[in-house]
């Protein structure tokens, strides 16, 4: 019966086996059973299925799960994707079960997560290297159905593919401007590449205009209402760790051409036409300029004239002209993508505007020798043709007539060497200039100018005295002569005389051989007087001479040392310990004296460079330490005399350690710390100290002070019972000096005491040989728990206490009495 009617059925035929097959039901309705046994006596009692039964198809397990397929591999993970099986049993899928089995073993691993519906799983934390193989086997209520076929034996290694780039373009495109373009393209590549767009070698931004898009396999640039600026040659790198690919566009955004470049130039005026030029645009609008379109206008009308619209030149006639009117041109460029906006001139009247140059200025005449002279002058204005020859003429200043110099043409040089003048005659010259026009007026003529080399002998020299003396030798010095002829001094002549001899004998035979205004006279006899002259040389010949005023005695000259002292010797000299120590002084006398160097009266450091010259001595010791100071001292001595200097050298350095560390009033969280000053201060006055605390069982000093200017400091904040070493530093302006450390460490305990005395003592009990004692603690403890009790006893009259014995309680028992 169906369960939701009360009337059974009589299924239509006779069972003798235990089973039956029910036909004509309903699927998906509920239904009760019932059965009866029969035998010949009759039919027995029903038995009834004890809940209804809905009819539908038998439900199983799924059917094997289809297609799995691996979808990437890493060195230590796997993804692979599945589609459900054909059939799911009857029952929806619950959960999908992927397995694992490493080659050489036997078992499959269940790999996946608890109910995983997803067809798609990553297997993680693989060993690289390692080689498996998958199934999956999907899940109903029923449970689990046949796993799917195995994949091929996946390797964990990173999958490796050199990038591949199919591209959408071509090597060139032309685009509009204003017009949208895109470049696109497909790609490849494990690991998945990374996809870079340059521009003229400069990586492309994303903008207004700009768009990038990049997908797995695809790229795009593309850009929006496109400008002039947007060509270029544009780049694609499509690039992994196993290569990389390039793909290429020359995007050339065509437009208009701006407009020419002005000034619109009048390169020739006339009464009747004109010549203009002009240049190019500055943009072309990516398209080469096909023809220039010119148009002329009176300036006095509005309406434009064409003149030409079939040029490719930047220059063009204007013909047609009505003399004496102003015309006004423009000019517009053209490309094959349209015409520019127009440039337009200023106004320019028709007429001839040419004529002669004008004369030249006063031309001027130089190098001027006994048969030649050269005349300089400056270009004049052109007339506004250009100059074509420059016609030069001489006179002598006292003749009327002028004459060309040369038939042959001059130019374009703006000067002339005028050849075969008359020596000593006196001429001038003047200057024309022509172009094709004619000939311009004359200059000015120069002024006059003798025809004469000129170069004449020397004055005399100036001033010639004796500087030194020696007993072989004399020094000379004198100033150059007042005129040199306009000739190169190239020397001097030096002579001298014995006093009563009539003869010059000669110091230096040739005049190049004594170019400076000194000269040393040597191989003179001691003893003896003389007297000197000196002669100046150019190419014209020698001067007269100059004499020295007084005859010379040739004999040694005695002069006492003397020193001038630099600024580095001063009193006292400051200098920082690793720098160099310069001392330096200029030494004067004759004969030049000896000089030595002491310090504090003893032989210098041998690490001093002395070096002594002709005119001064220099001390210098580098790298500099504290030791370095002290008093350096210079000597310098002939038999005129002799002179002593002195200077305080101060060596600033690093102070020295700090003296007597002492610690002192120690508690269980503070210590005093006392100190005196270094020894040595460096040089320099010491600013501040440096306080450091170090607990024994770190490596670590911390700085307790830093600044304190006193020699002492209460370090605080100390740990009960922790072990501390301190150590102080002492600084100056140049830095910190070396640390004293406390010899052993200090504990932080406050300090002990002994304990007061015991308080009540009396006994308790006596025996013949035995006496019970007891007492209180003392009132205070002196710092440290008490550990015990010390009894002692005295037999009345006696002057002695005899030790009994140490108790750690407030109670004792003395026996043996």
């Amino acid at each position: 019966r169906e369960s939701d009617h009360r009337a059974w059925t009589p299924v239509t035929y006779t069972v003798t086996r235990q089973n039956a097959t029910v036909q004509g039901l309903t699927e998906g309705k509920a239904y009760f059973f019932r059965i009866a046994a029969e035998n010949i006596i009759g039919m027995g009692p029903f038995t009834e299925t004890t809940k209804e039964i809905v009819i539908r198809d038998p439900i199983t397990v799924p059917d094997r799960p289809e297609d799995l397929e691996v979808k990437a591999v890493t060195k230590n993970s796997v993804t692979l994707t599945w589609n459900p099986p054909k059939y799911n049993g009857g029952s929806d899928i619950t959960m999908y079960v992927l397995e694992s089995r490493l080659i050489g073993k036997e078992k499959f691993h269940k790999v996946t997560k608890e109910k995983m519906l997803d067809r798609k799983f990553t297997v993680e934390g693989l060993k690289e290297g390692d080689t498996y193989e998958y199934r999956v086997s999907a899940c109903n209520i029923v449970g689990q159905g046949k796993p799917s076929f195995c994949t091929k034996p996946i390797t964990c290694k990173d999958e490796i593919a050199p990038p591949s780039l199919d591209l959408d373009f071509r090597d060139k495109l032309i685009v509009r401007v204003g017009e949208a373009f895109s470049l696109t393209g497909r790609y490849s590549g494990k690991p998945t590449p990374k996809v870079t767009w340059l521009k003229d070698d400069i990586v492309v931004k994303e903008d207004d205009r700009t768009k990038i898009k990049t997908t797995p396999t695809t790229l795009c640039l593309g850009i929006l209402k496109s400008v002039r600026e947007d060509s270029g040659k544009y780049c694609v790198t499509v690039e992994n760790s196993t290569g990389s690919r390039k793909g290429f566009c020359q995007v050339n955004v065509v437009d208009r051409p701006s407009p020419p470049v002005g000034p619109v130039i009048f390169d020739e005026v006339h009464k009747d036409h004109m010549v203009v030029s002009w240049k190019p645009p500055l943009d072309d609008g990516g398209s080469e300029i096909t023809n220039y379109i010119i148009e002329k206008k009176d300036a006095h009308r509005d309406l434009w004239m064409p003149v030409t619209s079939a040029t490719v030149k930047t220059t063009c006639k204007i013909p047609k002209l009505l003399e004496g009117r102003e015309y006004q041109i423009r000019i517009y460029a053209e490309n094959l993508y349209g015409i520019s906006d127009p440039l337009i001139s200023d106004e320019m009247q028709a007429k001839d505007r040419f004529r002669v140059p004008d004369a030249p200025e006063q031309p001027i005449i130089k190098d001027v020798t006994k048969d030649s002279a050269v005349v300089v002058w400056n270009k004049p204005y052109d007339g506004g043709k250009p100059i074509t020859n420059y016609i030069v003429e001489k006179k002598e200043t006292m003749a009327t007539r002028w004459v060309r110099v040369t038939k042959d043409p001059i130019f374009p040089s703006t000067q002339f060497k005028v050849p075969d003048l008359l020596e000593g005659c006196q001429y001038e010259f003047r200057v024309s200039a022509e172009n094709e026009i004619g000939v311009g007026d004359p200059s000015p003529p120069s002024k006059p100018i003798f025809a004469r080399d000129p170069i004449a002998k020397p004055s005399p020299p100036v001033n010639p005295e004796a500087v030194d003396k020696t007993k072989n030798s004399v020094d000379l010095s004198w100033q150059p002569p007042r005129h040199d002829g306009n000739g190169k001094i190239i020397g001097y002549l030096v002579e001298y005389q014995k006093v009563g001899d009539e003869e010059w004998k000669k110091a230096n035979l040739t005049a190049d051989s004594c170019p400076e205004t000194k000269y040393k006279v040597s191989g003179l006899t001691e003893g003896l007087t003389y007297k000197f002259r000196v002669k100046a040389a150019n190419a014209a010949g020698e001067s007269e001479p100059a004499y020295v005023p007084d005859p010379v005695e040739v004999k040694d000259r005695l002069e006492p040392p003397e020193l001038i002292l630099d600024a580095n010797m001063a009193r006292e000299q400051h200098v920082k310990a690793g720098d160099t120590l310069r001392l330096s002084a200029v030494i004067k006398g004759v004969p030049f004296p000896k000089v030595s160097w002491k310090k504090e009266d003893h032989e210098v450091s041998p690490k001093a460079d002395i070096e002594v010259t002709g005119v001064g001595s220099k001390l210098e010791i580098r790298n500099t330490v504290h030791e370095d100071g002290g008093i350096y001292s210079l000597t310098v001595e002939n038999p005129a005399g002799s002179k002593t200097v002195s200077v305080k050298v101060i060596v600033l350095d690093k102070p020295g350690p700090p003296r007597n560390l002492q610690i002192s009033e120690v508690r269980s969280d503070s210590c005093y710390i006392t100190w005196i000053e270094p020894e040595d201060d460096g040089g320099s006055v010491i600013t501040n100290y440096v306080v450091e605390r170090k607990d024994v069982a770190s490596p670590q000093w911390v700085a307790i002070s830093s600044s304190s200017k006193k020699r002492s400091h209460m370090a605080k904040y100390l740990m009960e019972g922790t072990q501390y070493l301190f150590r102080v530093a002492a600084e100056n302006q140049y830095g910190r000096g070396p640390y004293v450390e406390t010899l052993k460490p200090i504990k932080a305990i406050d300090p002990l005491h002994p304990p007061g005395p015991p308080k009540n003592l009396h006994h308790v009990d006596v025996d013949k040989t035995e006496v019970s004692l007891v007492w209180n603690r003392p009132d205070r403890d002196g710092g440290a728990e008490i550990t015990g009790y010390l009894v002692e006893y005295q037999e009345d009259g006696a002057d002695e206490w005899t030790k009994f014995q140490t108790v750690p309680m407030l109670d004792c028992v003395v026996t043996g009495l």
